[in-house]
């Protein structure tokens, strides 16, 4: 454990030292006149901040601590002594709140300060149920999200005639929404007897769910001659034109592969706005994914890994049971969670990967 106090400390010198250091560069009037570097430098200033702070204050608190220590070793007065041993006992749990406060931010403050996200659910195998299950988990989502106070915006819906959804993608911003729904990212599977079962047999399906930071302009750039545009009609089931107007796009991005079509608007022009959000974030995740690999091949954090061919997750409708496979957890309020209370779920995730984060400082 002090191995991992002592690296973590070295850490925090570090951090501290590129703050001091960013703010001489924005001090310097040459850097002042140049505004791209200047709100790129402004922007980690800001995320290292908080931290800094906090450090700051712990540094503080040790040199009281030793202040306090030094008084007992030395003072001769019994008076004075008690009152310093006294502070000593405040001090120490002081420290050691402050050391915890900033273990936590500094494992987890990045994944925090993600205040929004593109969600995709899409229904797997099982038919018009696994579409079904596709609503439900969208249901499930939305509910929790206006639990939560945060905006859902529906960006993309690809609905079946039982009112299920092959495909749906939203966008979901608030505060720390990213630590939220970030564990959210894999395959789901539901065991219940479906809506289009006459036999009440027993039928397993499945959905997927990704779960992609939405950047800001600042974090990622795309050069639009890598992006090929398609223009079409955009058409309802068996093929009918929804409308007149030339208004679905398909996004192309020719280096990496990635594609996006959105024809939900009748607009052409907020059908682009929209699949740019989503090739945006797709392309920022895959690119962060990479860069995640190379910084460390052994950090492995739940958050924003859901590859969609891992089965993360059971629903157990006659059990009324929802087990999470990562962690090994079982919940028999599968009632509860569906109706959006997801609290109990995602706080148990969350410990877990902060604890799973620390082992791998």
């Amino acid at each position: 454990m002090t191995e991992k106090k002592d690296s973590l400390l070295a850490k925090l010198d570090e951090i501290e030292g590129r703050f001091r250091e960013i703010e001489e560069q924005i001090a310097n009037p040459d850097i002042a006149r140049d505004s791209a570097k200047l709100i790129a430098l402004s922007k980690e200033q800001g995320k290292l901040k908080t931290i800094v702070s906090k450090y700051r204050d712990y540094k503080k608190t040790l040199a009281d601590v030793e202040g306090a220590k030094h008084i007992l070793a030395t003072e001769t007065d019994d008076e004075l002594k008690q009152l310093a041993d006294e502070e000593l006992i405040q001090l120490e749990e002081k420290k050691q709140n402050q050391l915890d406060e900033i273990v936590n931010g500094f494992v987890m403050a990045d994944d925090e300060r993600v205040g929004s996200v593109i969600m995709e659910i899409r229904a797997g195998t099982g038919g018009e149920e696994a579409a079904l299950f596709a609503r439900d988990l969208y249901n499930m989502y939305t509910r929790y999200a206006e639990g939560r106070k945060w905006k859902v915006e529906g960006l993309s819906f690809s609905p079946t005639e039982m009112g299920g959804f092959r495909e749906v993608i939203l966008s979901i911003k608030g505060d720390a929404v990213w630590s939220e729904l970030g564990y959210e990212g894999g395959g789901h599977r539901v065991q219940r007897v479906p809506e289009t079962e006459s036999q009440g047999r027993l039928h397993t399906s499945a959905a997927t769910v990704a779960v992609l930071p939405e950047p800001e302009e600042l974090d990622i750039e795309i050069n639009e001659n890598d992006v090929v545009e398609h223009v079409s009609r955009a058409s309802g089931p068996g093929g009918q034109n929804v409308n007149k107007v030339s208004s679905a796009i398909k996004l192309e991005h020719t280096p990496t592969g990635i594609t996006v079509s959105m024809q939900d608007e009748q607009s052409q022009h907020k059908n682009r706005a929209k699949a740019w959000r989503v090739l945006k974030s797709r392309i920022y995740e895959l690119y962060q994914n990479k860069e995640r690999a190379k910084r460390d091949t052994q950090r492995k954090t739940m958050i924003g890994s859901g590859d969609r061919s891992q089965k993360i997750r059971t629903y157990n409708y006659p059990q009324n049971r929802v087990t999470d496979h990562r962690i090994g957890l079982s919940l028999y309020s599968l009632d509860r969670i569906m109706a959006g209370d997801m609290s109990e779920l995602t706080a148990a995730l969350k410990e877990y990967d902060r604890e799973q984060r620390l082992k791998n400082l």
